[in-house]
């Protein structure tokens, strides 16, 4: 028999009518196999104590025996004791789920307030002490709605804002969970006049160190079907391992089974494909989600990005067919798994990868019962209704030897092909393959049959086009499928019916077995693939910088491995094709943040091309230098001189504007008027995005010169164009820079109004590198305001997504800013620990990073100043002013003057 108590009293499933019968029954069951004493019912039911009490006592537990027929309470000298195992009632079981860790099932047992239709005196005691069992139930189990309602009625409560902040943060709502906490913190100091508990610490903490876990676990169209057996184990493996590598034959659904139990994998989970790539690393800094560059790139390889990003990052990478790249495969994420310690790896592969530690599951070929499950489950998908005799689909599933991709093929082709049909072509086409080499490869003696059966399926324009589509990498649109291989629509969708090809939004991609069969019979399409791609590029490049800018980075994004193909073969194979291609994708790169790999393309390219530009492409040739000059070897100053050289030769504004802003980067801030009236008329045409980026550029000029009122309006102007144009980027520059000038001017207000402005513009690009930057300059800001509370929290959070983006640069100025924290406080030690940390971080050889090394010199001697070291704030004053004339910065250069001149009155008493 079960009885309730939270919510209206129940036993049996059945409300009892009795008021005193309903009271007695609570306090039985609230000590339900214990004795209740008679002195503890007489006051719950009669607190007056009458006379003869006792008696109406054993009286009210005689009529609760008749009203609940089966109910045993037993009497005792010292009282009364119902006899039933105390899981049986509700407040017991709900207390035992909830220390086993199953909170969610302990809250689902409360029905409304505990012992919601009882009146007596004992009830309000027993309800408070069962109100604080609910709270831990919601703490423990609730959902987001249900802890900000019980935070609404217990605004104090540590324990429940930790939860909603945590909530919050696992359904990806960082900003929320951020403001839940701020208001918890000024609450307590309000009301309390206390620091928040090391619990709700714990719990910002959390959310300051990650954003909302990645979840790049691929969505699936058909059902899961027969590897459940399979799925538990890798599961229980992957809990205990941190590298499992699911390996077998190519078609036997290890990628599937990936995907299934990363989808049960709570936290951040990140998918790497391998299959369309060489460059591991870079694949799997995708895959993660991270950008590779900001406004300021950092010069650091990629795979010290990738370790630099997920470092500190818990998150499960499932990287999938490794098989081509095997020895890389394994270097890259042997590094990851030594130097990352809260990364864990689920990898698909057909040969082990051979790390220590590695734990190998084998997928093997699916058995009976589970193959037919699976070919009636695909057949029924493309012909609702299907039945067949099971003998035959056995028949089939066994000629294919289990292999699930060879069942889905086959299941596929019953729309157009008797059952009986397949079965028979599939016994003739295997018995054949099977008399080959004993030595071969499984897939080659399986796969090879069975896509090479689908093959014979097809009609000629189908073969021809199945051949010709896998000149793309990574898959293609309607629009580049079309007029690459020459094919129409109708020819395209018959693929996709037979499962030749497959269609993921509004893109078609080859599965890669059969892409690596049909490779074999296509002709060369290289040339005419990388010649539309350039088309494409150049089609998008003014869109970049408009109103379908997102729009358009998206494109090209989705086309990234193909754009990438057309450059690599261009670059041996046609090598003025590829200086466009390089030129037409500068604005794309600079956008997206990957200006390492425009670097490292460019200046491949230029090794191609020697020394001089080919006739007709100087400006691509100039644009690659330009684009190369962080990573180029040998003379980089030639490098620039030789750019500077042909764009002179200029009479006309460069076919990408892109090339402006490029030129001025690479030579940093004009030395007199004149270089600036070369540059303006030689590079600046009268288009207005050109026109805003002069803006931009003569504001920095006049910000530099010292001139602030001119600086910011032409920055407002410029910021103004920016965003009448729709380019997010340019707009964000010019706002950042105006909150730069109002925070050395001391409007901290202005300063905290260009920042978040130019913060919300960078995450519409998705810019998160960008975003930190803002971040940390808005906590900056905070700090010249006084709130070093605020500031801290900022220089924090920026950090923390800085790390999680491999951005060194941006890393830097977080712990600078933690420096001038620690220095205010006193604590000079841990503020020159924190410039040590910055200056580590800062990268050489790339855009402007000699600013950031004059900002910590400074740093540093306001240190030494602080700490009493004369000697010592003179030396790093002295650095910082040498770095701020070479940067040709007046207003940072007059700031260290007037330091220096200080310097002899501070060691005054």
């Amino acid at each position: 028999m079960e009885f309730g108590v939270l919510g209206p009293v129940l036993v049996g499933g059945r409300e009892v009518a009795a008021p005193r019968q309903r009271a007695l029954l609570a306090m039985l069951a609230l000590d339900a196999g214990r004795i209740v004493g008679h002195d503890q019912l007489i006051g719950g039911l009669y607190p007056d104590r009458p006379a003869g009490a006792a008696h109406a006592v054993q009286s009210q537990v005689s009529r609760l025996r008749r009203t609940v027929p089966g109910l045993v309470v037993e009497h005792h000298a010292a009282g009364y004791r119902l006899v039933a195992d105390p899981v049986d009632v509700d407040v017991h079981l709900c207390a035992e789920l909830l220390t086993a860790g199953r909170g969610a099932q302990a809250l689902a047992l409360w029905r409304g307030r505990a012992l919601a239709d009882v009146e007596a005196p004992f009830a309000d005691d027993a309800r408070a002490r069962l109100e604080e069992l609910r709270i831990s139930c919601v703490v423990a189990g609730g959902t987001t709605a249900d802890l900000r309602g019980l935070l609404g009625v217990h605004p104090l409560r540590e324990d429940v804002r930790a939860a909603l902040v945590r909530a919050l943060h696992r359904d990806g709502r960082q900003s929320e969970a951020l403001d839940v906490y701020a208001q918890g913190r000024e609450l307590l100091a309000g009301e309390l006049g206390v620091d928040p508990s090391p619990d709700l610490a714990a719990a910002h903490l959390e959310v300051l160190r990650a954003q909302a876990p990645h979840r790049g676990v691929p969505a699936q169209l058909t059902s899961f079907v027969g590897r459940d057996e399979d799925l538990r184990r890798v599961v229980k493996w992957l809990g205990e391992n941190r590298l499992v590598t699911l390996i077998g034959p190519g078609g036997t659904g290890k990628t599937r089974l990936a995907v299934e139990t990363a989808a049960r994998e709570p936290g951040e989970v990140a998918f790497v494909d391998l299959s369309a790539t060489t460059d591991v690393a870079r694949a799997v800094l995708d895959g993660a989600g991270l950008r590779e560059a900001g406004l300021l790139s950092a010069p650091v390889s990629v795979e010290d990005r990738l370790l630099g990003a997920l470092r500190t990052r818990s998150v499960l990478l499932v990287v999938d067919n490794c098989e081509h790249v095997v020895d890389e495969a394994a270097r890259v994420l042997g590094a990851v798994l030594s130097h990352c310690p809260q990364v864990r790896v689920l990898a698909t592969s057909r040969e082990p990868l051979g790390i220590t530690g590695e734990t190998l599951s084998p997928v093997a070929a699916l058995d009976d019962e589970a193959a037919a499950r699976l070919f009636l489950d695909r057949a029924r998908a493309v012909r609702p209704g299907f039945t067949a005799d099971p003998g035959v689909v056995t028949q089939i599933c066994r000629g294919l030897d289990g292999i699930a991709l060879a069942i889905e093929l086959a299941a596929a082709r019953v729309r157009s092909l008797p059952v009986s049909e397949i079965a028979t072509r599939l016994d003739d086409r295997f018995r054949l393959l099977s008399k080959g080499s004993r030595t071969a490869a499984p897939r080659h003696r399986t796969l090879h049959a069975v896509v090479e059966w689908s093959w014979d399926l097809l009609t000629d324009a189908e073969r021809d086009l199945a051949a010709r589509f896998t000149v793309f990498s990574g898959g293609a649109g309607l629009d580049g499928v079309t007029a690459v291989t020459g094919s129409d629509v109708d020819t395209l969708t018959s693929l996709v019916d037979k499962s030749l090809v497959e269609v993921v939004g509004d893109r078609y991609r080859m599965l890669d077995t059969i892409r690596a069969f049909c490779a074999s019979h296509a002709p060369d399409l290289r040339a005419d693939h990388a010649r539309w791609f350039l088309t494409r590029a150049q089609l998008a490049e003014p869109h970049l910088r408009g109103h379908d800018q997102i729009e358009w980075l998206a494109r090209l994004t989705d086309d990234h491995d193909n754009l990438t193909a057309a450059v690599t073969w261009a670059t041996t194979g046609d090598v003025g094709l590829a200086l466009e291609l390089v030129a037409a994708l500068a604005t794309y790169y600079w956008c997206r943040g990957l200006r390492t790999e425009a670097a490292t393309r460019a200046e491949a390219v230029l090794r191609a091309c020697g020394e001089t530009a080919p006739p007709g492409r100087e400006q691509e040739y100039a644009l690659c230098l330009l684009l190369a000059w962080p990573v180029a070897t040998g003379d980089q100053t030639a490098r620039i001189r030789q750019a500077d050289a042909l764009l002179d030769e200029l009479r006309d504004p460069p076919r990408y504007p892109i090339m402006t802003l490029m030129w001025g980067m690479a030579l940093g801030a004009p030395e007199d008027d004149s270089q600036v009236w070369h540059r303006r008329n030689n590079l600046l045409g009268d288009d207005p995005w050109s026109r805003a980026l002069a803006l931009v550029g003569d504001g920095l000029v006049a910000w530099h010169g010292g001139d602030h009122d001119k600086a910011r309006r032409m920055l407002a102007d410029g910021a103004r164009w920016f965003g009448q144009l729709g380019d997010r980027w340019g707009a964000a520059l010019a706002h950042n820079q105006l909150g730069e000038i109002a925070l050395s001017l001391g409007d901290t207000d202005d300063a905290l109004r260009c920042f978040d402005r130019g913060r919300g513009l960078l995450a519409e690009l998705g810019a998160a590198e960008d975003t930190a930057e803002a971040v940390i300059s808005r906590a900056h800001a905070r700090l010249v305001a006084g709130d070093r509370a605020g500031a801290r929290a900022d220089f924090e959070l920026g950090l923390a997504q800085a790390r999680r983006a491999g951005a060194t640069n941006v890393q830097a100025g977080g712990h600078l800013g933690l420096a001038e924290l620690a220095r205010l406080g006193g604590d000079h030690t841990t503020a020159m620990a924190e410039c040590d940390r910055a200056w580590a971080l800062v990268p050489g050889g790339w855009y402007g990073p000699d600013q950031m090394r004059c900002d910590i010199a400074r740093e540093r001697g306001r240190i030494a100043l602080a700490a009493g070291d004369l000697a010592g704030a003179r030396t790093h004053f002295e650095d910082a002013l040498r770095r701020a004339v070479g940067q040709r910065n007046l207003v940072t250069e007059n700031a260290l003057r007037a330091d220096l001149a200080a310097l002899p009155a501070a060691a005054g008493p």
